[in-house]
């Protein structure tokens, strides 16, 4: 029913209700916004809280994990070198032939307990050593040969793609450990006749390596926890690869990320070029 009006005082009236009604909707449509980035922005601080929170505990357990293993390590080293002598010295005698396949997994097992004792020391190291200027794709080709007798070994390919990067500053060793990690972790998530795919490239001011498996991908559950001490999904896995990748990043100021699918997981490891080479 259309409003009538008897006066020009009641139009008035009328028109200044209807601009009131206007603004109002306007301001409320306004807050509806602002409440919605508000929202937004307080989600976002949330998650980074929490991922800072998870920083934190994670470097906690990396803290007590390094004050382990400089106290222990080297002590419990020194005895088990010596029972490995012994055994191996055992295993040679032709009367104890018998127990060969004891002899075999007892030395086994001893240098699986060695390996889990140098990852501790790795994740106990403050500081790299030996730190030069290196070119990342001449460290990756003299690993190359080992990496492709790897996944000979368990039927699987591995493919180096080298593109044009500078120079950066590492200790060759420790990023030498950083890529066979990863790339044993690639083939190893892997069925038979995959491809393993190392790349480098340059990003802006950042040198990448890049690893891509073709396994069927890391769930979002799990994603989570990558780089937690003692976390595997192995049968007879440590839990300290990654986290000791990580460890190593960090020393170099570099960062990991992870792009993960159904098709497969690529690791990317970005370096920060050295400050006198970014031009």
């Amino acid at each position: 029913m259309a409003a009538t009006f008897r006066t020009i005082k009641d139009w008035e009236v009328f028109v200044d209700f209807k601009k009131e009604i206007i603004q109002l909707r306007e301001e409320r449509v306004n807050l509806q916004s602002e409440v919605f980035s508000l929202k937004k922005s307080l989600k976002k601080e949330i998650e980074n809280r929490e991922y800072l929170e998870g920083e934190i505990a994670k470097l906690g357990r990396l803290n007590i994990i390094g004050q382990l293993a400089a106290g222990l390590g080297h002590e419990i080293r020194n005895p088990m070198t010596t029972i490995r002598g012994f055994l191996q010295m055992l295993q040679s005698k032709t009367d104890l032939l018998v127990f060969q396949n004891y002899f075999e997994l007892m030395i086994e097992e001893l240098d699986r307990a060695n390996l889990i004792i140098t990852n501790f020391l790795s994740l106990a190291k403050n500081k790299p050593t030996e730190i030069k200027r290196v070119n990342l794709n001449k460290l990756l080709e003299n690993l190359f040969p080992l990496l492709i007798a790897d996944a000979y070994s368990q039927d699987k390919k591995c493919i180096f793609q080298p593109g044009k990067i500078k120079e950066i500053d590492i200790d060759s060793n420790e990023i030498t450990q950083l890529v066979l990690n990863l790339a044993r972790n690639g083939l190893e998530a892997m069925q038979p006749n995959g491809c393993l795919t190392i790349e480098t490239f340059m990003e802006e001011d950042s040198v990448v390596l890049s690893v891509k498996d073709e396994g069927k991908g890391i769930d979002e559950e799990n994603l989570k926890k990558l780089g937690d001490p003692f976390f595997t999904t192995k049968e007879n896995g440590t839990g300290l690869g990654l986290p000791m990748c990580f460890t190593i990043a960090n020393r170099y100021h570099a960062h990991i990320d992870v792009d993960t699918g159904p098709d497969g997981t690529t690791f990317f490891v970005r370096f920060p070029r050295p400050c006198d080479e970014i031009e």
